[in-house]
């Protein structure tokens, strides 16, 4: 089964000099980390333990700058390393990076005291007993990276505890939060991460969260090494066709189309380690969002967010301010806009009450048996429809509609939400375009047009005009009278019936204006079908 061992520690405790000695590679790969000697962003190796057991490495930064960082890359992990040196023991952000991994509910890993070959034996023991009481039941090694004393017996102790380790989420939908994204010529944009659940393979459909933009997977690779399919709890790089490198960043998610949605409000049950304020910065998976906190008694909270995140019940937060305060485990993570105390506590003991629309495969595997393919609340209904109101209320007049949504449970929702569909969008039964304040605006453009081309800035404008056939648009943001066009329409139709052909000179000279104004005509007419360019003329396309 592939799991995932995260680094944790202080600064110069040594974690990257021990990932190296247990795998060969240095995951420094910034030149800054190498000409600084210290660890800034994530780094990854692969680890071949002695029964055979490849694990997946993170290494992660030990400065208190950069524990938004560590938590990045703790975060999807299955047992962790904590690093401590023998001869410092124990450091500020020894205890958090601790902190962290309890919050995340990681229980299972190995202490390494690092360094011992520059300690006297009475200090290792000391290092060694504050370890045992810092991590009760966590098998404790010695290690020295510079002469390899004790680095076989670390990965043993690992492969021990990695066997104890069972991951949920093998058959489950794909989730993979987006740690790092680069371009590789001849591939393209390559985005990487730890894959919680489910697994990718060449040829998948994803979904780019929270943009909501599908996206094909050309190829996997895991740790360097093509593969056919990536399973849960390895570290994997997609190749994403088509997709620039801006468009993926740390924080997003590849995902099942249809598995998870977006959402800007999570239900949570806390476990504090400080006060925590009002505003807090909450971590989870690879994002970190600023968030508000709206407690529901002393034990839940409902935190909103400046930005979606992509989160399944039961999943792990960690809140931080100036430090880390606390986390919680998902209850909900697309609640209703209140925070229900009653209902937090109905969800703790396991009863599933869905807000916003879940797969019912999903509540069949919770034992809840639902018709359809899709779930949900009426009042999550009559927030959508009131939301869908809204924008509708705030369109323009001359196009009175919204964009239908684009998640995958709309085909099921929309003809619930007494809206007409036509086409892409949405609008009140019955509903029609309209000039309203642009009568006037409208009136003076109908009093200008002719057959020379005029100006029209505003576009909206313009399309509701043609579609009233009081005006035809030539070029870019112009337009000439319909009757004027079917004028030229009519001459150019004459021509080439009599000549077979005709050239931009002769329209011009046919209707009295200028090149320009010529050239613009017949372009309307090719994009018409009205004709067809060969070469410097035009010749009538048989429809017309």
């Amino acid at each position: 089964m592939p799991l995932t061992v995260g680094t944790a520690g202080h600064i110069d405790h040594g974690k990257t000099t021990l990932v190296e000695a247990l795998t060969g590679k240095n995951t420094d790969r910034l030149p800054e980390e190498q000409s600084r000697g210290i660890s800034i962003d994530l780094g990854y190796a692969p680890l071949e333990l002695p029964d055979g057991t490849r694990l997946s490495v993170v290494d992660v930064p030990g400065h208190e700058r950069f524990v938004r960082t560590m938590v990045a890359g703790a975060s999807g992990i299955d047992l962790f390393l904590l690093v401590v040196d023998a001869g410092e023991g124990a450091r500020p952000q020894t205890h958090e990076h601790l902190a962290i991994l309890r919050l995340l509910g990681i229980e299972r890993g190995v202490v390494a005291l690092t360094k011992a070959d520059l300690v006297d034996e009475e200090t290792l023991e000391l290092a060694r007993a504050e370890a045992e009481e810092l991590v009760p039941g966590a098998p404790v090694v010695a290690t020295s990276a510079r002469t390899g004393a004790g680095v076989d017996e670390l990965r043993a102790a690992l492969a021990e505890a990695a066997a104890g380790v069972a991951r949920a989420g093998a058959d489950g939908p794909a989730r993979l939060h987006v740690d790092r994204s680069f371009s590789v010529r001849g591939i393209g944009t390559v985005a990487t991460g730890t894959l919680w659940s489910g697994s990718v393979g060449e040829g998948d459909e994803l979904r780019l969260e929270p943009r909501g933009r599908v996206v094909r997977v050309r190829s996997v690779q895991v740790h360097d090494r093509a593969v056919e399919r990536a399973e849960a709890g390895q570290r994997v790089a997609v190749a994403l066709p088509g997709v620039e490198r801006h468009e993926v960043r740390r924080g997003d998610v590849l995902a099942t189309p249809g598995a998870f949605r977006p959402s800007y409000r999570l239900d949570v049950a806390l476990e504090t380690l400080a006060d925590v304020p009002d505003r807090v910065h909450v971590h989870h998976g690879t994002a970190d969002v600023v968030a508000r906190v709206v407690r529901a008694g002393e034990r839940f909270a409902q935190l909103r967010l400046a930005e979606p995140v992509v989160a399944a019940r039961g999943d792990r937060v960690v809140l931080r301010a100036a430090t880390t305060v606390g986390g919680g485990i998902v209850l909900d993570p697309a609640p209703p806009r209140h925070a229900d105390e009653a209902r937090m506590e109905r969800l703790e003991r396991g009863e599933v009450l869905v807000h916003a629309p879940v797969r019912a495969d999903e509540l069949r595997r919770l034992g809840v048996e639902v018709e359809g393919e899709w779930a949900w609340s009426d009042e999550w209904l009559a927030e959508l429809r009131a939301e869908l109101e809204a924008r509708i209320a705030a369109a323009d007049p001359l196009d009175p509609g919204v964009p239908v949504p684009s998640e995958p449970w709309a085909e099921a929702v929309v003809p619930r939400l007494g809206l007409e569909r036509r086409g892409a969008k949405l609008y009140r039964p019955g509903a029609a375009a309209e000039l309203g304040a642009r009568a006037e605006a409208a009136a003076a453009l109908e009093a200008q047009l002719g057959l020379d081309p005029v100006r029209v800035d505003d576009a909206a404008l313009a399309r509701f005009l043609e579609g009233e056939e009081k005006l035809v648009r030539v070029g870019d943001g112009l337009a000439v009278s319909t009757d004027a066009y079917e004028r030229a329409r009519a001459a150019v139709v004459a021509e080439c019936e009599a000549n077979g052909r005709i050239a931009l000179a002769r329209l011009r000279d046919i209707l009295g204006v200028g090149r320009k104004t010529a050239q613009l005509l017949l372009e309307r007419m090719d994009a018409d079908g009205v004709t067809r360019r060969v070469g410097d003329e035009r010749v009538l396309r048989r429809r017309a």
